[in-house]
């Protein structure tokens, strides 16, 4: 197999080639004067099983662009399978039409990477699960719960009374898989969003008086719905809150909201590379990825069942 790293996250990226013990394929990645995106192999990759590793986080378009150079390139070098490695796909929010003349792109950004010659994918904790309906190739869509339980079971004190809250109706899912995976209850936070990046909490459904709660989501861009669910949750007697957060995209003042908010921890993967801002933050922790998208990689380069990653 051939790994090629885009610019978007090298430290992800050189972490799961040292759990693959496989070095990165020699690719050039540069913009023109008028900043073009241009994309040379080094190597030869006539006939080779390559993985392209690219994150399409800030900046989304450039580094989509970066994804799909690097595919038509591999394309166009006789390469015989390509995989795009896409930790966070970018997009991923825009699923369905919210209104009159509004798009679906991230049914667009499925049909450029399809068309850039791409033959399967390979991603982290969709936004939402009916985007694997968008692409015509295969798409193994992992997750982050295996990662996320071990660390709970890892940073929670034996007997803790845990429960698990959703921050919303669309995460109930996700939420009671990893409560299964913990041996934990289930609360359901209902909220009504008045406009876009702006929730408001209105009911908490589930006892969380008393306990231990660890909230989980797969984005948190502004950190408002955590925020605002934690407090909810402080209001209504949790003894303590946490969160668990897939991608954290954390723009704008979202890590001093979470600094400010009742949230005694926010743990997040790698999947997005860690601003400063995130990196000196006394209530933001990472967790690696590398493992789990490594060992993926590995199993469909060997033709293996990756479904047993979620086990």
């Amino acid at each position: 197999m051939k790994i090629i790293a885009g610019n978007s996250n090298r430290p992800l990226c050189e972490a799961i080639t040292a759990f693959l013990k496989a070095p990165l394929t020699k690719a050039t990645i540069r913009r023109f004067a008028d900043q073009e995106v241009f994309v040379e192999i080094m190597e030869n990759v006539r006939g080779e099983d390559v993985f392209v590793i690219q994150s399409t986080c800030y900046p989304a378009n450039d580094n989509l662009m970066e994804l799909l150079v690097s595919v038509d390139a591999l394309k166009r070098g006789s390469a015989k399978r390509i995989t795009a490695v896409m930790p966070y796909y970018g997009y991923a929010r825009q699923d369905r039409k919210t209104g009159p003349r509004t798009p679906i792109s991230a049914k667009l950004v499925a049909n450029l990477i399809t068309e850039a010659g791409a033959d399967r994918v390979l991603t982290l904790d969709l936004h939402a699960g009916q985007i694997q309906g968008f692409f015509d190739i295969p798409l193994d869509n992992l997750a982050a719960a295996p990662v996320f339980s071990r660390d709970i079971k890892r940073t929670t004190e034996a007997g803790a009374d845990l429960v698990i809250v959703s921050p919303d109706v669309g995460g109930v899912v996700r939420a009671r898989s990893l409560a299964k995976r913990v041996d934990a209850d289930l609360a359901i936070i209902d909220k009504r969003r008045e406009r876009a990046g702006v929730s408001e909490v209105m009911n908490i459904i589930g006892d969380v008086e008393n306990r231990h709660c660890i909230l989980l989501d797969d984005i948190a861009d502004s950190a408002g719905t955590l925020c605002n669910a934690a407090r909810a949750l402080s209001e209504a007697g949790a003894t303590s809150v946490r969160a668990y957060v897939t991608h954290g995209v954390l723009s704008g003042g979202a890590v001093a909201r979470v600094a400010d908010s009742p949230l005694k921890e926010l743990v997040i993967t790698d999947s997005i590379p860690g601003t400063e801002a995130v990196r000196i933050s006394q209530n933001i922790r990472q967790l690696s990825i590398a493992e789990l998208i490594g060992e993926a990689m590995l199993r469909i380069s060997e033709e293996r069942s990756v479904s047993s990653l979620f086990v």
